[in-house]
């Protein structure tokens, strides 16, 4: 008689059981969130991983400070997403909403048209929004463990989400978790959304009024002054002397698009030292502020006030948060 020889099972079979085994230790702190057994029940059977997501993950840049990899220019990226079309078409939306834009404004101090413009720049508009399965793609990236702290909460917040009544139908979004018109992770969905409408319900999915009414809640909650413009477009004369407003703290989040600002002066302490605003922000004389170059000496350059960290808070990115503020310029004026 031959000797009995163990077959291993294939790959996709031992991968997938791993990731059973994976979601079964989730259940206490599901359970610590107040998630049902039988939505952990219902959902965690019909779950397997997704290689194109762990792909995606693994292909994102992971340039670090002093590595070598340079900042482009800004001026590209602004063409690109403070475009003619990008323009008009938040108009439109700004003008279709103004009701509920101003209703919205004066409850939260947050202007109508920086509503428009993290609108316009996560999904242009409601026009894209993304198709992946989010409980899926969140417990992929959860198990794959390369950034498992900041990915198993948001497949527990998702499990969160379905349990208080979201179909799961409109659970979908980015690869990455994020969903609905501002591009919300789960976690802010369960922290931020807010029912804009009236009808009792946060549907960030297919109402712009709870949308609207939600992006203006993250700016509240992460520290909006009303009545501060968020910038302005800046003049530097020639022969600034740049070391002497370099900025020598160490911010604890982002401190790469930080490391960036120059140190914080009011705006009089600017005008005396020649830094002259263009644009049509009107920035009292008290008010501290910022500079930032983004494409170096001689080119348009900005001076930011704190509600521009509020922008970054919504996404970590000078450029990013620069194109909202320059969007929602255009779209007002």
């Amino acid at each position: 008689m031959w000797p009995e020889i163990a077959i291993a099972p294939p790959a996709s079979a031992q991968t997938d059981t791993g990731f059973q085994s994976y979601l079964e230790t989730l259940r206490p702190k599901a359970r610590a969130m107040g998630i049902s057994d039988a939505t952990m029940g219902n959902v965690f059977p019909t779950l397997t991983p997704n290689p194109r997501v762990v792909e995606l993950d693994q292909a994102q840049p992971g340039g670090l400070p002093g590595s070598g990899t340079s900042i482009p220019a800004f001026e590209p990226y602004r063409r690109q997403h403070v475009d003619a079309a990008r323009i008009n078409r938040g108009r439109i939306a700004y003008q279709n909403n103004r009701g509920r834009l101003s209703r919205i404004e004066q409850q939260t101090g947050v202007p109508e048209a920086i509503m428009v413009a993290i609108y316009g720049h996560e999904t242009n508009y409601g026009s894209y929004t993304g198709d992946f399965d989010l409980l899926r793609s969140l417990a992929t990236l959860a198990y794959e463990g390369r950034r498992r702290s900041l990915f198993e909460p948001e497949f527990l917040a998702t499990l969160k989400m379905l349990d208080n009544g979201v179909p799961r139908s409109q659970l979908v979004g980015s690869w990455a978790g994020a969903t609905g018109y501002p591009q919300f992770l789960p976690s802010v969905y369960l922290r931020v959304a807010k029912d804009g409408d009236g009808d009792g319900r946060a549907n960030i999915w297919s109402s712009e009024a709870d949308a609207l009414a939600s992006i203006a809640n993250y700016f509240v909650d992460a520290g909006w002054r009303k009545g501060t413009p968020w910038g302005v477009a800046a003049s530097v004369p020639a022969d600034f002397d740049r070391a002497s407003i370099t900025n020598r703290t160490n911010a604890p989040r982002c401190p790469r698009v930080m490391e960036r600002h120059s140190r914080w002066l009011t705006m009089a302490e600017w005008r005396r030292r020649g830094v002259i605003a263009q644009g049509p922000a009107m920035l009292a004389d008290s008010e501290l502020a910022t500079l930032i170059e983004p494409d170096g000496p001689g080119r348009t350059a900005y001076l930011l006030t704190g509600n521009y960290r509020v922008i970054l808070d919504y996404n970590c990115s000078n450029f990013y948060a620069l194109s909202v503020g320059l969007l929602a310029d255009a779209v007002a004026g």
